[in-house]
């Protein structure tokens, strides 16, 4: 059946993408949104959208009969579930076929079985597949599950039966919390997944994550794209992707991969599948079965020029995978980064806000969901884009990533991209000398803060901010903001600045300088005084618009920079710099009374109240879980006290800052 018009039952980056796929085989491709997305990208770019409900994805995205609804109303002859969201719903993809359409998946039965970590384990087990040893079966009794942890000995894998992209694994390493973990991982398998039960499982400390691509018929012929190394993780949750895995054994790999196509054969696999293993020295063990496109499968694109969406379209027409497994071959290393909307300086606990600034480099492929403008919601995953770089090697494919990283500037919002950039460059994973668990045994090495730029570029950026601000157009540029500078003069023996501003900058870390800028009489010489008192002369000369002949001393380079949402970005040999003309800075002594206040420190919804009135908590007590996004958080006190005025309740949605507790003296307290 050929396809004619295509519902995209997604969001973000993934709907964008195939998309673009769709219209270039000659397919109408048809998009859904939420009231929350109701001006995001993909709408944007699709063109054609149908809203599907209020913001929250359990209202819009994971509502099956609105999306079987939206496809009807547009004649849709396919929906393609992207990855998340309702694409591994075996009831979803049997509501799709029930309503005459094409589903772009596996089969209900297939989803069913590897949506299920106990039964695609034993599905492993009966194609002959090594899986990892521990409790058969699922565990949704507490204190059956301490028993058999204890009798199996730490550490153990606490993995939800439903779980799936990272989520849904509590590892268990501490005797003392035993109990306390259990409660949260069944408390996040019934809430996430619909279902309380647990796999129990060996813990392996030192493996790397590798995962086979498959592609399958769905009448038994299966081939694999070879592997993806994806070992830098964090909480489970991938951070760097590449392809194909360096550094092991090719003999090895095909053991694995053939493993992979085994297991797809086995259930006449349809569509594009995932089969995931950890390796240990020359062992591997099965992991699970992710039963769609992956998030990383540009990387898989890039070394087999496959485009694995014209692939899967070809499949759900039922004109077969159209190649058999000598066709394919690596060409080269491809490896990818994905930027989040996160704190680093926060556990990496998403952040909200509007996009005042994004700007992402040219010469790689970049698949994103936002623009400029966009607003990162707490309703979904907070990615900002992905960066993919193909090269001959790998060596060249990280240098180039992180060269990419560099030139990345986001304004708005926190992100990972100096972490990110950190691992890009770390020796250890440059021999890939790395395992699952590598980057939380090095977090504090990875996430220090860096110095993004000599002194002589923040000189430069405030002289052009001077420069712009002399300009006799200068009145009409919305960035500028008069009041953030002062006149002076400053005599400086030879040449004698004829006139001078105060400029104070602030990066994209949140450092800030003042510096006072003025113009030398002898020409395109600017003379500029840090807090510090150093002075310093630079010439800069605007070659072309937007390029700067920048010379210090003996030193001479260009550097590209422009204004856009009132920032200063700057192309410079260090990088892409974000630097924002601010007003000087206020300080503020603190206030002990804030202590007591117990605030939401991000936008999200209260799972679980752990305090009530009038109870006597101590400090780092937890007073509230709240989930935000795919991150669930502990709202801890920062005083000793009684829990007061608690003014959530469980299902609430807060806002970042907002105060939910207060905890005021004890009597006791009150006395001293």
């Amino acid at each position: 059946m050929k396809i004619k018009t295509l519902l995209i039952a997604n969001r973000g980056e993934i709907a964008c993408r195939i998309a673009r796929t769709a219209r270039a085989s000659g397919i109408t491709p048809v998009g859904v949104h939420s009231q929350a997305d109701a001006n995001a990208l993909h709408v944007r770019e699709i063109g054609h959208s149908v809203c599907i409900g209020a913001g929250p994805a359990s209202e819009s995205y994971l509502k099956i009969d609105a999306v079987i609804a939206a496809a009807k109303s547009v004649g849709a002859d396919a929906i393609h579930p992207g990855y998340g969201f309702l694409a591994e719903n075996p009831d979803f993809a049997r509501a799709v076929e029930a309503a005459g359409m094409i589903f772009m998946g596996p089969t209900p039965e297939t989803l069913e079985r590897f949506g299920d970590k106990a039964s695609a384990k034993d599905a492993a087990v009966a194609a002959s597949v090594p899986v990892i040893s521990g409790a058969q079966g699922a565990r949704s009794n507490p204190q059956e599950i301490a028993r058999e942890v204890r009798e199996m000995g730490l550490p153990v894998l606490l993995k939800a039966v439903g779980g799936g992209g990272g989520r849904g694994q509590r590892l268990v390493t501490d005797e003392t919390t035993l109990e306390e973990d259990i409660e949260g991982a069944l408390r996040e398998a019934k809430s996430t997944f619909g279902s309380e039960g647990l796999l129990l499982e060996r813990f392996l400390p030192e493996a790397r994550h590798v995962e086979v691509q498959i592609a399958g018929d769905g009448n038994g012929h299966v081939v694999h794209l070879f592997e993806r190394d994806c070992t830098l993780q964090r909480r489970h949750q991938k951070v760097i992707e590449e392809a194909p895995a360096w550094g092991l054994p090719r003999a090895l790999l095909d053991r694995i991969a053939q493993d992979a196509v085994r297991l797809g054969e086995t259930l006449a696999y349809r569509g594009l599948g995932t089969v995931e293993f950890l390796v240990a020295g020359e062992e591997y063990f099965f992991l699970e079965v992710n039963p769609r496109i992956q998030v990383e499968h540009p990387v898989t694109e890039a070394i087999t020029g496959l485009d694995l969406v014209a692939l899967h379209l070809r499949i759900a027409e039922g004109a077969g995978l159209g190649l058999v497994q000598d066709d394919l071959a690596i060409n080269g290393h491809a490896v990818e980064a994905r930027l989040y909307a996160e704190d680093p300086a926060m556990q990496f606990a998403p952040s909200t806000g509007t996009l005042t600034t994004l700007s992402l480099p040219e010469g790689l492929r970049i698949d994103s969901g936002v623009e400029a403008g966009d607003t990162v919601t707490p309703y979904y995953d907070p990615m900002i884009a992905k960066l993919i770089v193909h090269a001959p090697d790998r060596e060249t494919a990280l240098a180039r990533l992180a060269t990419a990283l560099d030139h990345v500037a986001v304004e708005g919002v926190e992100t990972n991209r100096a972490f990110l950039t950190a691992l890009a460059r770390n020796p250890e994973f440059e021999r890939m000398q790395v395992h699952t668990r590598w980057i939380d045994g090095r977090l504090d090495e990875l996430t220090k803060d860096s110095v993004l730029s000599r002194p002589e570029l923040w000189k430069a950026a405030a002289a052009i901010l001077f420069m712009a601000t002399s300009r006799q157009d200068g009145e009409t540029d919305p960035w500028i903001n008069r009041d953030t500078f002062t006149g002076w003069r400053l005599g400086l023996g030879g040449d004698t600045m004829e006139a001078g501003q105060r400029v104070t900058l602030t990066d994209a870390s949140g450092a800030s300088q003042e510096f006072r800028v003025g113009p030398v009489k002898s020409g395109d010489s600017y003379t500029v005084l840090s807090e510090n008192d150093d002075v310093a002369t630079l010439t800069m000369r605007e070659v072309v618009p937007g390029r700067w002949r920048l010379g210090h001393g003996d030193a001479v380079f260009l550097i590209d920079a422009r204004i856009q949402a009132g920032v200063i970005e700057m192309d410079t040999p260090e990088g892409r710099l974000v630097f924002r003309p601010a007003a000087p800075l206020d300080f503020a002594g603190g206030d002990a009374a804030a202590d007591r206040a117990v605030a939401s420190p991000l936008t999200g919804m209260i799972v679980e109240i752990k305090v009530a009135e009038g109870q006597q908590v101590a400090e780092g007590d937890v007073i509230a879980v709240m989930e935000s996004m795919k991150l669930e958080i502990s709202i801890r006190a920062a005083a000793a006290g009684i829990a007061s005025n608690i003014s959530v309740s469980t299902g609430d949605m807060v806002d970042r800052g907002q105060v939910i507790a207060e905890i005021l003296p004890s009597e006791e307290q009150q006395d001293e």
